[in-house]
């Protein structure tokens, strides 16, 4: 399996060492220990190392084809290059602008956006299996839907085989991917100004 880097972040950055700079020890290394806690993990029964790779490969295909993407893709390939192949031509095919949803309470109302709902079609259900498209779907309603996200949408994993423990992780793969395509995106405008 391709090499990970000492900072995936930097790495997927491209980030120019006046910046990297800016980025306390700290910090980089919290970030760093999140990637090995979900990517190299000391038990993954719950949720399989594959399984990460692909979620992870749609997840940040679906709002960027960026350096993240791609080292997702990459990995993603290398576990499964079949399930990869499709998982990232479902990213692209579903990818869309958001956020959408319907807001529960009443004073947000106003704020409710109709826009497209993720459901894997029955080919590619057949393809992935159950656990795994409904982990694609929780990620694009995690990605443009996050308002709806509810007991329902927790339900639609635990019937597709997932523990509460696989769905804590998958949570968690989720937010760790969002919030390390932001901090690189924005490393790497960053660096491209101080360049």
């Amino acid at each position: 399996m391709t090499d990970t880097p000492t900072d995936v972040i930097d790495a997927v950055a491209g980030t120019a060492p006046a910046i990297a700079a800016l980025r306390r020890t700290v910090t980089r290394e919290q970030s760093q220990a999140s990637f090995d806690a979900l990517f190299s993990p000391v038990d993954a029964a719950a949720v399989t190392l594959t399984e990460r790779w692909l979620v992870a490969a749609f997840a940040t295909r679906l709002t960027a084809d960026d350096a993240t993407a791609e080292f997702y893709a990459v990995r993603a390939r290398e576990a499964d290059d079949r399930l990869a192949q499709l998982v990232l031509a479902e990213a692209d095919a579903s990818a869309t602008e958001g956020p959408f949803g319907v807001y529960a309470e009443a004073g947000l109302q106003s704020e409710n956006l109709e826009g497209p709902r993720y459901v894997p079609a029955s080919p590619v259900r057949e393809q992935l299996g159950d656990r795994l498209a409904a982990a694609l779907a929780h990620a694009h309603l995690l990605t443009y839907r996050l308002r709806e996200t509810d007991g329902a949408s927790h339900d639609a994993l635990l019937e597709a085989g997932w523990s509460v423990d696989g769905i804590v992780t998958l949570s968690q793969l989720l937010a760790f991917l969002a919030f390390q395509q932001r901090v690189a995106a924005g490393l790497r405008v960053l660096s491209e100004v101080a360049a």
